[in-house]
């Protein structure tokens, strides 16, 4: 049989779930809720840090967190099937929301410690359940942080000041108790994504821009080439202090203000690996831009021909992919009615994507599942929702 892309659960299936879940672990019935999804970027890869523009959509994969004051007790007790289909729980005090074992509570309790409203919650039961694949380059940690902070808001009844607060503090989170040094991008279009737009974001004033994507003759394929990535490594520290230290080399507070013409006028001044990671920034920000402008015409060649570039200049340049992404975009390519394809995210693994018209999904579906040597899985996706209470 011919391969299919992955069946994505509705938001209330999830929801359902999730009561279920709480029900059944803690005895009584939970009383607030919160969705937020995980995020494909398009394109304007590793420039979130550098001050750059990025161009991401939500995706209809969501992770939803439900809860309620506990019954007794001064402790916070979660639990996850948001992982591997296995369960697992975490358990500590409001007192004590500092990192530690498990690692993966280390993300919700960042949410926790960061609330603007922290003071104000009460000890409180939660599950997390979710359908964003882990590990794969689509922000499952921003989708995680975001549906906490969102349920903490609706458990308290206390929303945060604005928008970019919340998706501020929900990076802090990542940044304090996971160990992630990561740009704004996932938790703003975590929190911010709207169903038929994607979302150019400048990283430098926080503004954002939305982009119709509404068109239903086209469409986004994610393949996930299930080669996992773990970023808490050397690697994305590596490339970020790289770019940071450019920045300073060059007279420049970020790596926003520099052209490719001004690093070529100091190439003299870097060693020959760190010239390509800059390279690649320099090039990427006005790519990012362009295809934006591009998308909102309907000009699906040149946005394709952009991705195709992107994807070359982080495998060349920047150096984050891996063969199974080269194999996936390659293949992708080979077949009509493909616009472009790159690898997303962090790299080393993870997702590809890939615009493409619609008509041409299942022949590359296919396609991509012949030529490539792993075992991929594919989701076929539109612009969603960011952020929402669900009603419990």
């Amino acid at each position: 049989m011919a391969a299919q892309p992955n069946e994505i659960p509705a938001l209330e299936v999830l929801v359902e779930k999730a009561k279920t879940l709480f029900r059944e672990t803690y005895g009584y019935e939970a009383s607030a809720g919160g969705a937020a999804p995980g995020r494909v970027n398009l394109i304007g890869e590793h420039t979130d840090y550098n001050m750059g523009l990025v161009f991401p959509m939500a995706l209809p994969l969501v992770t939803v967190v439900v809860g309620a004051a506990a019954k007794d007790g001064d402790d916070c007790k979660v639990t996850s099937a948001a992982a591997t289909g296995e369960m697992m729980s975490a358990q500590f005090s409001l007192d004590s929301t500092q990192p530690g074992e498990p690692a993966w509570a280390n993300y919700f309790k960042g949410v926790v410690h960061h609330f603007h409203a922290a003071k104000s919650l009460p000890p409180f039961n939660a599950v997390i359940v979710g359908s964003v694949p882990l590990g794969g380059g689509v922000s499952s940690s921003a989708s995680v942080e975001v549906a906490t902070y969102t349920f903490l808001e609706e458990l308290t009844a206390d929303k945060a000041a604005s928008e970019k607060d919340k998706a501020l503090a929900c990076q802090a989170a990542e940044h304090s108790h996971a160990g992630m040094p990561c740009g704004i991008m996932d938790q703003f279009i975590s929190v911010m994504g709207k169903q038929g737009a994607a979302l150019l974001i400048d990283c430098k004033t926080l503004e954002a821009r939305r982009v119709p994507f509404t068109d239903p003759s086209v469409s986004v394929l994610i393949t996930n080439s299930n080669v996992k990535h773990k970023l808490t490594g050397s690697e994305y520290p590596e490339r970020r202090s790289a770019c940071l230290e450019s920045a300073v080399v060059l007279g420049k507070e970020s790596l926003r203000d520099v052209s490719l013409a001004m690093l070529e006028e100091n190439k003299d001044k870097f060693d020959e690996v760190t010239f390509r990671r800059v390279k690649h920034v320099v090039t990427e920000i006005p790519r990012t831009a362009e295809a934006a402008d591009a998308l909102e015409i309907g000009d699906y060649v040149t946005f394709g021909k952009l991705m195709v570039a992107s994807h070359a200049s982080l495998r060349d340049d920047f150096e984050v992919s891996c063969p199974e992404l080269d194999q996936l975009v390659e293949a992708a390519m080979e077949v009509p009615g493909v616009f472009g394809s790159r690898m997303t995210g962090g790299g080393f693994g993870g997702c590809t994507v890939t615009l493409l018209k619609q008509e041409s999904v299942q022949a590359a579906i296919s396609h991509l599942s012949a030529a490539y040597q792993g075992a991929a899985t594919f989701y076929v996706c539109k612009p969603s929702t960011g952020a929402q209470p669900v009603q419990v």
